[in-house]
């Protein structure tokens, strides 16, 4: 008999957390070993659960009443190689939708889709493979394009950057806190919106926005 596969399930919504477990819990390979409401509590699940797959929402609020759980995950996979991400979401900007697979992330499922995609996904990310949903396929066909999962993955300090960037910081007081230089910021800065498929500044705000750094 195979083994389980553990799932860790983050949502601020409880009918969302409650409607996967509901979908997960009759199947007798998978097995529910933790919840969370958000950020903070994912971070804990993470640390106190062993599981191959996490199912998690990226805007969650955190500990302060805001937030997400884009840099707890981005964290968890550059400490757990072998962990895998299944994004359930309602984003569907493409650029937005391909920076999360570049990061990393093993699948992603839009809310939108029936209940069999999650289940699909699940198995993808379980077995070392990646997965789209048909409502997150469609998006990226609007484009003409597809991304390479992990085509491009941000350094730790070009994330670093973006996200102090995006949160309203200069290129200059950037590089004051980093004790780098600015062209060095700058340059950080054009290779992470290239990696995520972001050509201008509003792209970028959006991007941001999207997955609940503003």
């Amino acid at each position: 008999m195979k083994p389980k596969i553990r799932v860790i399930v983050a949502d601020d919504h409880s009918c969302v957390r409650m409607g996967v477990r509901q979908l997960l819990q009759p199947l007798p390979h998978m097995s529910i070993v933790g919840e969370a409401a958000d950020a903070q509590m994912l971070a804990e699940c993470l640390d106190t659960c062993p599981c191959e797959v996490v199912v998690s929402d990226l805007g969650m609020p955190d500990i302060e009443g805001s937030g997400n759980a884009t840099t707890v995950l981005r964290r968890a996979l550059r400490h757990a190689p072998g962990l895998r991400i299944v994004v359930l979401t309602m984003i569907c900007h493409p650029p937005t939708l391909a920076g999360l697979l570049q990061m990393g992330v093993a699948a992603v499922v839009d809310k939108r889709d029936t209940v069999e995609a999650l289940v699909d996904a699940i198995h993808a990310a379980a077995s070392g493979g990646n997965y789209v949903s048909a409502c997150v396929r469609a998006a990226f066909d609007q484009t003409g394009s597809f991304p390479q999962p992990r085509a491009g993955v941000l350094s730790a300090r070009e994330w670093e950057v973006f996200r102090l960037y995006v949160q309203g910081m200069r290129i200059r007081e950037i590089a004051a806190r980093l004790e780098r230089s600015g062209k060095t910021i700058s340059t950080q800065k054009r290779s992470a919106m290239r990696k995520l498929g972001l050509e201008s500044e509003a792209d970028l705000i959006r991007y941001a926005h999207q997955i609940g750094l503003t």
